[in-house]
């Protein structure tokens, strides 16, 4: 069975929402492992058949636990698991654009294969309580996370990524 790898980071629980819901949908198509980004490192991607990394946006950015994994990572694997496919999911406070960007270029050295959009979850978090508050997120938008779950490891499973 195909294995997908789920590697999140979550402060306020947002994120965690959210990997959790796409790991609810992918576990009945695929071998599932979920792993805070502070957990995973290069053994988890070079046994994966396919990603799906999810983060918070933190001051435009990707937060700096998720860029630490891809820091851990990048090199140890660089050339061993090029074409495999990946998804991403951003939780964000405002847009998410640039978090999804930041993730997309490590992809791209990785020569990964991209099967959907980015997801990004707004919160509207604005204010530091806000930003600072644990997150809640709609269960419409935890379907939709759901539903890219299901999907890859879907893809996955019948081999067509």
């Amino acid at each position: 069975m195909a294995q997908l790898l789920i590697v999140y980071h979550s402060k306020t629980g947002g994120t965690r929402q959210m990997a959790e819901a796409a790991a609810e949908g992918a576990r009945d198509e695929a071998d599932l492992v979920l792993k805070r980004a502070a957990e995973a490192g290069p053994e988890d991607l070079l046994c994966a058949d396919g990603y799906l990394f999810a983060a918070p946006e933190n001051l435009a950015a990707i937060a700096g636990v998720m860029k630490d994994f891809y820091d851990r990572c990048y090199y140890p694997v660089l050339g061993r698991i090029e074409g495999r496919p990946y998804a991403q999911m951003i939780c964000a406070g405002s847009d998410g654009e640039n978090a999804a960007r930041q993730t997309a270029r490590i992809a791209t050295g990785w020569r990964l294969k991209e099967v959907q959009p980015p997801l990004i979850v707004c919160t509207h978090a604005q204010t530091p309580e806000a930003i600072l508050a644990e997150k809640v997120i709609p269960e419409t938008e935890r379907n939709r996370c759901r539903e890219l779950g299901a999907a890859l490891a879907a893809g996955l499973a019948l081999g067509v990524f």
